[in-house]
């Protein structure tokens, strides 16, 4: 069953991936926002170096030599698995831990019990699936071009049922192999709607507003099934997407790169580097978060929407001083990826709150360091930017890891993802 969806109604200039600033060639200057100063990496002050644990079988590249991280004093962390492009992770009522690979079209089931953990496939010849949730024993899997749901029995699943096909990606005719984020996540909401992202096809592409489906988007799938539809869009790359305890859902978004400095018109290093940070935010119906047209400025929370000065020079491609602020921000260019929310289970000041799998920058000087973040959740609201575990890359800039996501496991302790070092680590509390 194909997507049938209504039109953006906001018109955007048609900007190529590569071109930078196509639809200005003198864009306008403005004067930045009286906002505080580009949110910083959070302190990792309280956290504490530890010497990764490695099972010998599973010591190679990067873990034949020592590595160390920063983590929560009485902490430990291991190497529990060694899992090539490890993606995105799901718990199965099991107690098994599903972990995505893009890559090769996988779906893995690690079994804990024994060191390492017992691995199976549990789907295989998928379309880059990446995003994963249970609810009950239905697992939904989101792979670049459809969104699917599976009966999980026993350790294998049963009776697919195809909730959203269509959906762009590289095969795409229109979009012929140019796909930058095809790569999908999803979330189940307490009512059963089912949302799932499209990221953008590059950088400033503002064609992809007017796509059918759009991409830059949120889609929700009501409770009862029937065609997707926008729920939030101007969403540059949602990857992380999870719902709170109190039901919400939020996305951590990876914004766009090579901005110019609205007070010059000019892209520089030194504003590229803190500009513009990536979205935390709270989706709700129609919720606009303006890309490409308008972008995040200041932080860390409440952030305003200032307009782009390439796509947006005279402001009326899209009202940002209108649209409602970011709830909260990573610095420039983290990559946010997989996002969790734990509630109850870790011991404080990390019992209640959101993970957020940051997978650093590529194109910030200094290079903006990977790690997991963590943002306490407080009266419906996240707080700001706390670390849960770094210590990934050298002072050179050089890395061994790069987390992707991060997932509380029925023995309370954080399993996080890394596709760089090809692993799926253990963090434990103490006595966990």
């Amino acid at each position: 069953m194909r997507v049938l969806l209504r039109r953006n109604a906001i018109a955007g200039c048609l900007l190529a991936t590569t071109v930078l600033a196509a639809c200005a060639t003198s864009p306008a200057p403005q004067q930045p926002s009286p906002t505080p100063p580009p949110s910083t990496p959070a302190s990792t002050e309280d956290l504490t170096t530890a010497t990764v644990a490695v099972d010998p079988a599973l010591a190679q590249a990067p873990f034949d030599e020592p590595r160390k991280a920063l983590i929560p004093a009485g902490w430990s962390m291991s190497v529990w698995a060694r899992i090539p492009r490890a993606r995105l992770m799901a718990w199965a009522p099991d107690g098994a831990l599903l972990v995505s690979q893009p890559s090769t079209g996988t779906v893995l089931r690690l079994e804990p019990g024994t060191s390492p953990p017992r691995q199976t496939t549990l789907l295989e010849g998928l379309d880059q699936p990446h995003g994963l949730t249970f609810v009950g024993d239905t697992l939904y899997v989101a792979e670049s071009d459809q969104v699917d749901a599976y009966v999980y029995v026993n350790g294998a699943v049963t009776q697919r049922r195809t909730l959203a096909d269509g959906l762009p990606d590289a095969k795409s005719p229109d979009l012929k192999g140019a796909y930058a984020h095809a790569l999908k996540s999803v979330a189940v909401g307490p009512d059963g709607s089912v949302y799932f992202s499209i990221g953008s096809t590059g950088n400033i592409s503002a064609e992809d507003r007017d796509a059918d489906p759009p991409r830059a988007s949120i889609m929700r799938i009501p409770p009862d099934g029937g065609p997707a539809e926008p729920f939030a869009t101007g969403v540059r790359n949602g990857t992380g997407l999870a719902v709170a305890p109190d039901g919400a859902l939020w996305t951590a978004v990876n914004n766009r790169d090579n901005v110019a400095d609205p007070a010059t018109g000019e892209v520089t290093t030194e504003y590229v580097s803190g500009h513009p940070p990536e979205s935390v935010a709270r989706l709700t119906p129609g919720r606009e978060l303006g890309w490409p047209f308008c972008n995040p400025d200041g932080g860390p929370a409440d952030l305003p929407l200032i307009r782009d000065v390439q796509t947006n020079p005279d402001g009326d491609r899209l009202d940002c001083a209108a649209l409602p602020p970011i709830e909260q921000s990573l610095p420039a260019h983290a990559a946010p990826l997989g996002m969790t929310f734990t509630d109850g289970v870790l011991p404080g000041p990390y019992a209640s709150g959101a993970l957020i799998g940051v997978h650093g920058s590529w194109n910030r000087e200094p290079p903006l360091a990977p790690e997991v973040a963590f943002f306490p959740w407080r009266n419906g609201e996240l707080a700001d930017q706390q670390t849960l575990v770094s210590g990934f890359q050298a002072d050179d800039g050089s890395r061994w890891g790069r987390p992707v996501a991060a997932t509380v496991g029925p023995d309370g302790a954080v399993y996080v993802s890394d596709d760089y070092a090809d692993a799926v680590y253990r963090l434990a509390p103490p006595g966990r």
